[in-house]
């Protein structure tokens, strides 16, 4: 691969980080049919809401995966139908509904999260924990940067 100039290195950073995201959810995806675990469609919001944690709102749930609210019930469906999720109403507004991992939902879960863990350690072995602590710092100062550009766009 030819080294980029920094300036186009800089410019073209974003559709970078695009398609290393791409990717890398394509082969994690390969990873977990290869185990017999789910498809793209239905482990994310599945691990979005073990991280959420338990009894999120769908609406909150379809903005963590910047989904539609009608895309999101569908996912709920199939995941409610294999007994993965459970919906109940929300004791604080009626007209809400709050997800629910099950058991067998947690025990995919921890499944998905070891195939994962395995996978990211193959993926970036051969990176010192010094240049990956490096790459994260930089990733966590371009979401803050972009979070604050979200708020200022939002208070606009």
């Amino acid at each position: 691969m030819v080294a980029a100039s920094p300036d186009t290195a800089r410019s073209e950073f974003g559709t970078r980080m695009a398609r290393l995201s791409i990717a890398w959810r394509q082969r994690i995806d390969v990873e977990f049919k290869r185990h017999g675990e789910l498809t793209a469609s239905k482990w994310r919001p599945l691990v979005a809401l073990a991280r959420l944690g338990d009894g999120v709102r769908q609406k909150d749930l379809a903005a963590t995966l910047a989904i539609e609210g009608p895309s999101l019930v569908r996912l709920l469906d199939d995941l409610e139908s294999h007994g993965l999720i459970e919906r109940r109403e929300d004791p604080t507004d009626r007209r809400a509904k709050t997800i629910h991992l099950t058991a067998a939902g947690r025990a995919a879960y921890r499944r998905l999260k070891e195939i994962a863990g395995k996978f990211a350690a193959r993926t970036l072995a051969g990176i010192s924990e010094e240049e990956f602590q490096v790459c994260v710092n930089v990733l966590d100062r371009i979401e803050a940067r972009l979070n604050a550009t979200d708020a200022v766009k939002v208070a606009s």
